[in-house]
């Protein structure tokens, strides 16, 4: 099979994995996620990504169980099959999570609560988000409509999925958890030196389950591994044994003033501000700082709001070095078809 890369933070490429990849890919999440021959699920991602064609699709082929695929995506008509309750499992990004909140929302109480109780458990085992960090707000708002504490979890094209929180026991927000079963995980320093615990550093990936070259790129191939394990450009630090995604070290993590900030723990700050539906925080470069940090917001309604008052609600939550430089605020983030913020068009927001 050859995907291609969603092209976020550079041109896409083509990802290619063998039999035996895809074989490693599927098993390590049909055990992990105890995927049944009884299990039936929607599935309202793309097939051109490893969310919608592995994590799904091939999963659910794997274990004889049945994938229902609406045409396209539509809110309304997703909360209806899913109030229907006989579905099990449900898989989707957090954009896809943030309309269905919204349809939920707008919706009648008397259509709300059948929609509610077609998540119920034991009936409906599984929610899981990936693909993008989930906002801590959308993941208690999801909890509250549907009773679920969405399993999130950890992966690339090149690789499929690596870690994941647990099935059975605590997850935790904001944590991607630990290694799936046949995958081995480590962080490093720039050298590739293991990093100590508590430290950050960029996640390294091995195992049956990693692809085998990018499409006709040797000299990326090369480039993307080293002594044998897969260098993801993903920064993240461990914390009570699970894993905490910093951001990609390409667009997340800034290098302002002598720091390192990660552009993911600004954005869920941000969130929480009022006047702000969703946001995208970037580095540009800069003469002073190296970087300067730069957010763009959707806001939320009709919503005011102004750097100068931004900064000083930010200061009495970020370290000074963490607070946005520059503000742009937006109708619509710029996204992929997967919904992903691609984070050099927001850089382009505060070119001169």
């Amino acid at each position: 099979m050859i995907v291609y890369t969603s092209g976020t933070t550079g041109k896409p490429k083509g990802v290619v994995t063998t039999h035996a990849n895809i074989a490693a890919q599927v098993t390590s999440l049909v055990t992990a996620w105890e995927w049944r021959a009884d299990d039936w699920i929607l599935l309202v991602l793309p097939l051109h990504h490893v969310h919608g064609i592995v994590n799904v699709l091939t999963c659910a082929l794997w274990a004889g169980a049945r994938c229902e695929m609406p045409a396209k995506f539509d809110a309304e008509r997703v909360w209806v099959r899913i109030a229907a309750g006989d579905l099990t499992l449900f898989m989707a990004v957090p954009t896809i999570y943030g309309k269905l909140i919204t349809a939920w929302e707008a919706a009648a109480p008397e259509r709300r609560r059948p929609w509610s109780a077609g998540c119920a458990l034991p009936r409906m085992r599984l929610m899981v988000s990936g693909s993008a960090a989930l906002p801590v707000q959308r993941l208690e708002r999801w909890r509250e409509i549907s009773g679920h504490v969405l399993l999130e979890r950890y992966g690339m094209t090149e690789i499929s999925m690596a870690l994941s929180n647990p099935l059975h026991g605590t997850r935790r927000p904001g944590s991607v958890g630990t290694p799936l079963p046949g995958v081995e995980t480590r962080l490093v320093d720039d050298v590739g030196r293991p990093v100590p615990p508590g430290k950050t550093g960029e996640i390294e990936v091995r195992g049956a389950a990693v692809f085998l070259e990018y499409w006709r790129q040797p000299e990326a191939t090369a480039a993307a591994f080293r002594d044998g394990w897969f260098r993801t450009g993903d920064v993240a630090v461990i914390e009570d044994g699970a894993y905490r995604i910093l951001g990609r070290s390409s667009v997340d993590i800034i290098k302002t003033g002598g720091y390192k900030v990660s552009a993911l723990e600004v954005e869920e700050v941000l969130r929480t501000h009022p006047a702000i539906a969703d946001c995208a925080v970037v580095g540009v470069e800069d003469p002073e700082w190296g970087e300067r940090i730069c957010a763009a917001v959707e806001r939320r309604g009709e919503a005011e709001l102004t750097l100068a008052a931004l900064q000083a609600w930010a200061k009495e939550r970020l370290a000074p070095y963490k607070i946005p430089r520059a503000l742009r605020s937006v109708p619509t983030l710029p996204r992929n078809a997967m919904g992903k913020v691609t984070k050099p068009e927001v850089a382009k927001l505060f070119s001169p």
